[in-house]
């Protein structure tokens, strides 16, 4: 990593160091976007320019409150100028149209860029006929191209954590305590360690194809057992496909956290590692999942 991303990265943590830090460094109030994302009027687009930083926000144009989930986009993006890879879920893997698609089922093939399961998806329509896509505020935040095995990790989530999503709660419509984290590749494994490290603010912790190792197995299962003790009402969720190159070592992840005690959702779905699994299977799964699950009343 260059030396001008380290500062970056230590920028971020010192963000999100203290509260008296972020109440003396407001970040900068919501700009419209100016990149075209498509959409009707269901789908309402923003971007927030903070500095050197970026996030997009997908959301319903409805105003009533809803969860919120940060989206974790994967390396292709984070070695692009902030300003593209942060389009990286809201552009690149169409989730503007994945929205609009959940709220108006029934969803079809093409919806899932011919990766179909055709149990998986009938199930689906199933249950978003039962208990219709409520709706989510998505935040689809820059990651910059941190190692997402390395201590830089730590930094990143504490941005998130310490000044990004306050900032979401203060000025979104958003449900104070529905909160997830997911991500795709590079992001999948980012989201894994900022939402087991930070069980008090994530409700939903998901994955799809991270970017995992078998050296990190054992450290996973310890950083899971930790966060459910602190989260017993934690949601997680490992999701591979069949073309995967990822595949075998989130299946050994799985089965480790399994053994473990650790329940989890696990998925093994049509698809391969690349942009049209993203545009398809990845952005539904990441919607309706986080949609379900967030959506759970809060045990007293």
């Amino acid at each position: 990593m260059s030396l001008g991303r380290r500062a970056f990265l230590l920028g971020l943590g010192a963000a999100g160091c203290s509260r008296t830090e972020r109440s003396a460094k407001p970040l900068p109030s919501v700009s419209s976007s100016a990149v075209p994302l498509g959409g009707a009027a269901l789908i309402r687009t923003d971007t927030w320019v903070m500095g050197d930083y970026r996030a997009v926000i997908v959301m319903p144009a409805r105003t009533e409150r809803v969860p919120v989930v940060f989206a974790l986009h994967g390396r292709g993006e984070a070695v692009k100028p902030p300003s593209e890879g942060v389009l990286g879920w809201p552009r690149d893997y169409a989730l503007v149209r994945a929205m609009e698609r959940v709220f108006s089922p029934p969803l079809t093939e093409a919806d899932l860029e011919g990766f179909v399961d055709r149990k998986r998806l009938d199930g689906l329509n199933a249950r978003l006929r039962s208990r219709p896509f409520g709706g989510l505020v998505v935040v689809c935040p820059w990651v910059p191209d941190l190692d997402p095995h390395g201590p830089e990790v730590r930094g990143y989530g504490e941005f998130l954590v310490g000044a990004l999503l306050p900032k979401v709660q203060k000025e979104l419509p958003v449900v104070v305590g529905a909160t997830g984290i997911d991500g795709v590749s590079l992001g999948g494994a980012v989201a894994l360690r900022v939402g087991l490290t930070h069980p008090e603010v994530f409700r939903a912790v998901g994955s799809l194809q991270p970017a995992l190792r078998d050296s990190t197995t054992r450290e996973f299962v310890e950083l899971a057992v930790a966060a459910r003790k602190k989260n017993p009402a934690m949601h997680l969720r490992l999701l591979t496909s069949h073309d995967d190159y990822f595949r075998k070592t989130i299946e050994r992840q799985s089965a480790a956290w399994r053994a473990a005690g650790i329940a989890h959702d696990y998925a093994d779905i049509p698809g391969p590692h690349d942009y049209a699994f993203n545009r398809g299977p990845g952005s539904i799964e990441l919607l309706t999942w986080h949609d379900n699950v967030l959506r759970e009343p809060i045990s007293p």
